[in-house]
């Protein structure tokens, strides 16, 4: 088995990553990651102090990459498109990033900040600077919703849900643009 020297931080939270989504968060274990980057458990403690900070890690890396994907994005529409494309790709870390659950380690507020700025940005061109926060939130509350319904199979009535998707995201633009002070 290589030495922790030859593991780095970074292999460490792709391996989590990786795990999280094939197996899920209850099996993202300091044991199985240590397995799969090919060290002892008790090395990996070396790069990682615990479980919670293992997740903690993941949540970050996943936030960096919204934040990444969402940057590239000017059009409100294609905002949400981008973060529900995310959420299809990785449905276990948009749920920790965006849905976590009671107790679930969480990243530090920096990188949602940083995940927030284009949506910052978009919500103020279309609510202006004033609304722009509670737009943001509107904006994001939506398609979360939406997108966790779609990942956990809670449109079970029938129809379109693409047709739903883009009904309901011209719709929220519609509201906030609505909203623009003179």
């Amino acid at each position: 088995m290589p030495t922790p020297e030859r593991t780095s931080l970074d292999a460490i939270v792709l391996a989590a990553c990786d795990l999280l989504e094939k197996d899920g968060l209850a099996a993202l274990t300091m044991h199985a990651v240590a397995h799969r980057v090919g060290v002892r458990t008790p090395s990996l403690y070396k790069r990682v102090e615990s479980r919670n900070q293992l997740i903690q890690l993941v949540a970050e890396a996943t936030l960096t990459e919204v934040a990444d994907r969402l940057n590239a994005q000017n059009d409100p529409v294609q905002l949400a498109n981008t973060l529900r494309t995310f959420g299809h790709e990785r449905p276990a870390a948009f749920q920790l990033v965006m849905t976590p659950g009671a107790g679930t380690p969480v990243a530090d507020a920096e990188f949602g900040a940083a995940a927030s700025t284009s949506v910052l940005r978009v919500a103020g061109e279309l609510a202006g600077e004033e609304n722009a926060l509670e737009a943001a939130r509107l904006l994001t509350a939506w398609a979360t919703g939406f997108i966790s319904m779609e990942l956990n199979g809670g449109f079970n009535l029938g129809g379109d849900v693409e047709r739903a998707w883009e009904f309901g995201v011209t719709r929220i633009v519609a509201a906030i643009t609505m909203t623009r002070a003179g």
